[in-house]
């Protein structure tokens, strides 16, 4: 497939093989922007309050939902669609993918000993918390793959920008 054709089936929402799988990590790229906005401040304010893990990985995940959406909606936005209409767009193209980041992402925090106890100045929350968005990135690609694929997911916003 040469560069025109490529271009035209981006433009129709049709990518293929490797325009595909770009696609589906700079979604995934962008997803993990949001969440790792979301998880650092929530795990540094839960672990510098001294809350526990439910409480602390509950903080993360919900501001790891927000960052994630309002990265989304900014070009949305932007793109001249209002906030009404907007909203219903980027909730169901990035749901799925910080879903899956975060289940793995909170599971590989929550698995790795002691992790969650280190505190901001310890080398293991900092390389655990690294790790785990990093795995989740990995694990989340082919989510947002499939997704594009199938004219959803990333495939909705990245058309409107």
């Amino acid at each position: 497939m040469d560069h025109a054709e490529m271009h035209h089936d981006m433009q129709a929402g049709d990518p293929e093989g490797r325009e595909l799988t770009r696609l589906a990590v700079s979604a995934t790229a962008h997803c993990l922007t949001g969440c790792a906005i979301g998880e650092v401040l929530g795990m540094v304010i839960g672990t510098a309050l001294g809350w526990g893990e439910l409480q602390t990985v509950a903080l993360a995940v919900g501001l790891a939902f927000f960052f994630g959406y309002l990265l989304a909606l900014r070009p949305v936005l932007r793109a001249g669609i209002g906030v009404r209409a907007a909203l219903p767009l980027v909730l169901a193209a990035d749901t799925l993918s910080i879903t899956t980041m975060e289940v793995v992402d909170n599971a590989i925090m929550l698995g790795i000993p002691g992790a969650m106890e280190a505190g901001l100045t310890s080398p293991l929350f900092w390389g655990s918390l690294a790790t785990a968005l990093a795995i989740a990135f990995v694990v989340t690609v082919p989510v947002n793959r499939w997704l594009i694929a199938r004219g959803k997911g990333h495939a909705v916003v990245h058309s409107m920008h």
